[in-house]
């Protein structure tokens, strides 16, 4: 398997030349962490059997979001807290995008441009839940933020996994909303978009940010019916932690180019794209997020202060929290390599120079007994 730290290496230098005056700090910090993850640079721990005394260093990781090699564990966490939070009730996946005309408005402005994606999109979804004569409440909505295609372009767009339910906190009533014999149905996508294009050019008019002209007037929502909504969980959690492309869909890095598989959005046929490795690079760090800033977000009643709204709702449907999949598992421990023993963690964030010093140290100790 080829790794992206290898590739870093190979075609950094050609990075910065054709894109120096383009990269932003959080690019420059997303290479240099990528580009030493759990190498022979990256800083250590020194770990110790609990059973035979046995002590080793092991390479951390570098636990950059946006590193394909790191943060499984954070990612399964996520995903299990929002399982753990799912209600009795058809799920929807609705997917409100940035038009093309405004893309290089959110590159100028990412951190305002992409909180007021999210906060738009819930607007919209959150006025219509109130308006709706079924549901006349406040719902709820887990709200995830990509900037990419599956070719890696750059295509902002937040999905929200929105269960068609509300609750009406003043007459203290929990609906749903049915279709029986039809496709389930939640709102309409075209009245989705109108009132989403209002809220979001509204929004930019009072951050003061510059609207380019023209404006299309026909916008994209998509409104799906996803079942239960652990697929669409699942899908939204796949992107949160481990950046934008894994590590085992690399096919090639030679000749000066890099090819990567990616899954036809229209056919769900696999294919694949291959870049000059500069341009690959720059594929990548542009989904670089603004330091800090949240992709995820929970809004309404799956708020993670409204845990116990939650937990009321389960009690008074008699609902049971469904069994975690298969495939989440906790965080696997340090075991010995050499008797098998658990291995606890004695220092953190020991550089090669002190390990070096600490191995020395050590040696000379073992010499002198």
């Amino acid at each position: 398997m080829i790794r992206l730290a290898t590739v870093i290496e190979t075609f950094e230098a050609d990075l910065l030349a054709q894109y120096g005056d383009r990269l932003l700090p959080g690019h420059h910090r997303a290479l240099a962490a990528m580009s030493t993850c759990r190498s022979a640079l990256s800083p250590r721990m020194q770990v110790q059997c609990e059973d035979c005394a046995e002590q080793r260093f092991v390479p951390h990781s570098c636990g950059h979001r946006a590193c394909p090699y790191c943060q499984h564990h954070e990612s399964q966490q996520w995903l299990e807290r929002q399982l753990q939070r799912r209600v009795p009730a058809d799920y929807f996946l609705v997917t409100f995008t940035l038009p093309a005309q405004l893309r290089e408005l959110a590159w100028h402005h990412q951190r305002t441009v992409y909180g007021l994606l999210l906060q738009c999109s819930w607007e919209t979804l959150d006025t219509f839940a109130r308006n709706d004569r079924r549901l006349q409440g406040t719902t709820g909505a887990i709200a995830v933020l990509h900037t990419h295609s599956r070719r890696l372009d750059y295509h902002p767009h937040v999905h929200l996994a929105v269960p068609a339910a509300a609750v009406d906190t003043r007459n203290r009533r929990w609906r749903t909303k049915t279709v029986s014999g039809r496709k389930p149905y939640l709102f309409s996508q075209k009245a989705l978009a109108k009132v989403f294009r209002a809220k979001f050019l509204e929004a930019l008019a009072h951050a003061e940010l510059p609207v380019p002209a023209p404006v299309p007037k026909q916008w994209v929502v998509d409104c799906t019916p996803v079942g239960s909504g652990e697929k669409a969980l699942i899908y939204l959690g796949r992107y949160l932690y481990r950046g934008v492309l894994q590590e085992k869909d690399l096919l090639a890095c030679e000749n000066g180019e890099v090819t990567f598989r990616y899954q036809d959005s229209k056919t769900r046929k696999p294919r694949t794209r291959t870049l000059s490795g500069a341009d690959f690079l720059w594929h990548l760090l542009r989904h670089v997020l603004p330091k800090g800033f949240r992709r995820a977000r929970n809004y309404g009643f799956l708020h993670p202060n409204r845990k116990r709204l939650i937990h009321l709702l389960q009690v008074l449907l008699k609902l049971r929290p469904l069994p975690m999949p298969a495939f989440l598992r906790p965080r696997p421990a340090l075991t010995c390599p050499c008797c098998g023993g658990p291995m606890k963690i004695l220092r953190t964030q020991i550089s090669p120079h002190e390990r070096y010093t600490c191995i020395q140290d050590g040696v000379a100790g073992a010499a002198g007994m």
